[in-house]
């Protein structure tokens, strides 16, 4: 015959213990931890409060045990238990950084989680946290080129000198040609979006020529003011200076924001300038056409209608650019300009010292 395991219940704690079993509220798992030590309090063997509650015998042992040396408010939480893994060391952590800072993988130019994994001997989840954790993305590089233009400093605070504090009486317009822009027709009709797959296009196409994209961004409205032609000589920048001319209010004066590009800089330009004293240029720095806003511009019109566009000719190509650029006017937004000349020429100086530490 078994052994009947009592324990004492107190009176407060078996009318704790009633109220878990009635509340609706109380996880199940708490009632069946309260049902059995009522029952063994009611003097019940371990194998029959085992039937009466449906769990086993050794969970009954253990959850009495458990009343014995916590009272009711130790089965309220379950306990803890040790990871199943040991965490891993702070100093595994760090080589696993100085390797994917300061190493190169054999036969690879940057670290993968599954070439890392191999070499350290965790696993490629771990190493995966690890990363996370420090911010570490060996998959991704980005582009740079730091201007070695000499007036870089006087360029940078005229530039944005007229973003951030326009002259009066004046538009500020960011000019700069789009070119080489390709009419490419897919070899092969896509198939539609639809739900759980994408849309798709063939990867190879066919060229029918190209365009060039000659656009004036009013930095303070947001319009633009473009048009297309074949090619980008100084003869067509002449052509949209004059676009430029015949659209906008001659009372005002006109500041330009182009690049450094030789067509605009070509004898005749300058002579048509000096005949037309309202357009005034300002250069930005060579090597830093992120500085004009058009640029922009041309980001968005490139990802939201060309990139992934099918044109069968030219003109077909440019009525969609010219359709675009109604569409955009119709309900302009400018692009706001935040970043002052200091903030500017500090990180430049950052990242000139960063390389020379390298190097």
């Amino acid at each position: 015959m078994g052994k009947i395991e009592r324990i004492e219940v107190p009176a407060a704690d078996r009318d704790r213990l009633e109220t878990l079993v009635r509340d609706r509220n109380t996880p199940q798992k708490v009632v069946w931890r309260a049902r059995i030590v009522l029952l063994t309090d009611e003097g019940l063997r371990a194998t029959e409060v085992a039937t009466r509650v449906g769990t086993s015998t050794l969970t009954v042992r253990r959850w009495r045990r458990r009343y014995a040396q916590a009272g009711v408010d130790g089965l309220l939480k379950d306990a803890t238990r040790p990871p199943g893994r040991k965490p891993l060391t702070a100093a595994v952590i760090q080589r696993v950084v100085d390797m994917t800072l300061h190493e190169k993988p054999p036969r690879a130019t940057q670290w993968s989680v599954r070439s890392m994994a191999a070499v350290t001997g965790l696993s490629h989840t771990s190493v995966q946290r690890i990363w996370h954790a420090h911010g570490l993305k060996p998959h991704l590089v980005k582009t740079f080129k730091l201007s070695t233009d000499r007036p870089f400093v006087e360029k940078v605070q005229d530039v944005v000198g007229l973003y951030l504090d326009p002259p009066d009486k004046a538009l500020v317009l960011a000019v700069d040609e789009k070119s080489q822009i390709q009419a490419l027709d897919r070899t092969q009709p896509g198939l539609p979006l639809k739900k759980g797959r994408a849309g798709t296009m063939t990867h190879d196409y066919k060229r029918h020529g190209t365009t060039t994209l000659f656009a004036a961004l009013d930095v303070a409205t947001g319009t633009v003011l473009g048009t297309c032609m074949k090619r980008h000589r100084h003869q067509e920048f002449l052509r949209f200076l004059r676009v430029i001319h015949r659209n906008t209010d001659k009372r005002l004066d006109l500041h330009l924001i182009v690049d450094n590009y030789a067509t605009h800089k070509h004898p005749k330009v300058k002579a048509w300038l000096a005949k037309h004293p309202r357009f005034h240029l300002h250069f930005t720095p060579a090597s830093a056409s992120w500085l004009n806003l058009v640029e922009r511009f041309f980001a968005l019109i490139t990802q939201e209608r060309i990139r992934r566009g099918a044109f069968t000719s030219v003109p077909d190509l440019e009525s969609a650019i010219i359709d675009y650029l109604e569409h955009h006017n119709a309900d302009p937004r400018p692009f706001v300009w935040t970043a002052s000349a200091s903030a500017i020429l500090e990180k430049v100086a950052r990242a000139k010292q960063a390389l020379e530490s390298q190097h």
